[in-house]
């Protein structure tokens, strides 16, 4: 597993991408950034880091950073390569955590 202490995004091609994005238990205003209908309970960044692997996306994984809106959650960070947008990579890296999910 790739651990960066710290990490440059350099330019706009690597994105900032957080567990909360994905969790179904939380509202747009509290950090979901995918439709519910993708999102699932509690994300790990574990299997966040599996799936950006997967789909080549070079992931970094940052355990000692904090979702600013949930600072008390504990839960880390992973950088990886853009897909044309921020949205696109995100819907991405959703549908396959999903897939994962119903298996």
């Amino acid at each position: 597993m790739a651990e960066t202490p710290t990490v440059r995004l350099k330019g706009k091609d690597r994105i900032v991408v957080w567990p909360a994005y994905f969790d179904a238990d939380r509202s747009r205003s509290e950090g979901r950034k995918v439709p519910k209908r993708l999102a699932v309970k509690n994300p790990r960044l574990t299997e966040l880091r599996r799936i950006a692997e997967k789909l080549g996306l070079n992931p970094e994984v940052q355990r000692d950073k904090r979702y600013p809106k949930r600072w008390w959650d504990d839960k880390g960070r992973l950088i990886v390569d853009k897909v044309e947008s921020k949205r696109k990579t995100l819907l991405m890296i959703a549908e396959k955590l999903r897939e994962r999910r119903k298996s």
